[in-house]
């Protein structure tokens, strides 16, 4: 493959079905379908934040292996592999109802999301190198592929509920584990072709780091990323049942979700200009602030444009902090230990991830309810902020 690929944009809209998928259907259709699952399965909300805790547990350990996996297998063939195990996931989560059997599919489906979010973001990483001037924009429009997920769960849930219904039956959450389990395994075959391209340069798995830098030198950027993958998740997790509980109507509620789905595509183009500017922790400091107070405000009132102001902003903003890192990571390493880079971020993010929705539910399951669980959310986005702005470039 030429040093300058001949349509760069085409190849990052390629790439954002493996964030479409990693995140966008396997992690966050779960909050769209928590009610019904919830009052058809009888669980507390603590159980129901702990499938997504342990969704981050499998996210955790897959990106745990990453760098070695891609050593042994290549960046293209595990994001493949991600790509199909998680489809598979997804449809098989449409044929149990049994609680253990459905912790262990969401474990299973986050290490396969991880896989495919690490490799994807490497070959984003690639695709921005090769194009620096538009570079903060082409990683954004990966990760901005989140919002095509959540936008097509918020067209795909409801009417798979409808129709199950219409069809009598016995769980109607069933049906669309199903559709979207689909809609992954097409979105594997249209990313297959334009992803090898982009691998084709890629080599090795960049488990090291270069000589002289420590993890300790983004020690407060790894901190900072971390809090924010256990405070946004509490959102993403139960914004839904705090808008069910507020009185928002089914289709107020879709159109929530897919407004927020919406903004992740649009926030490449809003935030690529500062992605590309700042070299350390400043743009994953902004962006966490932000995503504090767009947080607070499904709880301090029910005003509807209030509201859906605070899901636009949320999803034009969340997604562009996980490009922040990758831009850091580009920022200040080299090529070679972008792997390692992008798996480190990724890893914190997981813990985070396992911390949040178990603390959050727990919060939620006491006084105060959904809103105080906001609350502890909005807390934990606001010190990621603090963290992540002490975070300083790395002289190379």
């Amino acid at each position: 493959m030429s040093d300058m690929p001949r349509h760069p944009l085409a190849l990052a809209l390629a790439l954002s079905l493996g964030a479409a998928v990693a995140l966008g259907i396997t992690r966050f259709a779960y909050g769209l379908l928590l009610p019904a699952m919830r009052d058809d399965l009888g669980w507390s909300y603590l159980l129901a934040g702990a499938m997504n805790t342990g969704n981050a547990v499998g996210y955790f350990v897959g990106a745990l292996a990453t760098a070695a996996l891609v050593r042994r297998l290549g960046v293209w063939r595990l994001l493949m592999l991600g790509m199909v195990l998680a489809a598979v996931f997804m449809l098989l989560a449409g044929w149990t109802t049994e609680t253990a059997a459905w912790m262990g599919l969401r474990v299973l489906a986050g290490a396969a999301s991880a896989w495919v979010f690490i490799t994807g973001g490497v070959l984003a990483a690639r695709l921005g190198a090769q194009v620096p001037a538009q570079a903060g924009f082409l990683i954004g429009l990966y990760y901005g592929g989140t919002g095509l997920g959540i936008a097509l769960s918020a067209w795909l849930v409801p009417v798979a509920m409808g129709l199950a219904q219409a069809q009598g039956a016995a769980h109607t959450w069933q049906w669309p584990w199903w559709w979207l389990g689909l809609a992954c395994l097409l979105a594997a075959g249209v990313l297959a072709w334009p992803a090898r391209v982009l691998a084709a340069d890629v080599t090795g798995g960049g488990a090291g780091v270069p000589a002289g830098l420590a993890w300790r030198d983004v020690c407060f950027g790894l901190a900072g990323y971390g809090l924010f993958g256990a405070g946004y998740i509490g959102y993403m997790t139960f914004i839904v049942a705090l808008l069910r509980e507020q009185g928002l109507s089914g289709p107020q509620i879709t159109g929530f979700y897919a407004a927020l789905g919406l903004a992740v595509l649009a926030s490449s183009r809003i935030w690529a200009r500062m992605l590309d500017h700042f070299k350390g922790g400043e743009s994953l400091a902004i962006l966490n602030a932000v995503l504090a107070v767009v947080t607070v405000l499904p709880v301090v009132t029910r005003a509807l444009p209030v509201v859906f102001a605070s899901g636009l902003v949320f999803g034009a903003v969340f997604l562009s902090v996980v490009a922040s890192t990758t831009a850091l990571v580009r920022h200040n390493l080299p090529p070679a230990a972008w792997t390692a880079g992008i798996s480190a971020f990724t890893t914190v993010f997981a813990l985070g991830q396992i911390v949040g929705p178990v603390v959050v539910g727990w919060v939620v399951d006491g006084p105060g309810g959904l809103q105080r669980g906001l609350l502890v959310s909005a807390a934990l986005l606001l010190a990621a902020a603090v963290l992540a702005s002490r975070q300083k470039a790395l002289v190379r």
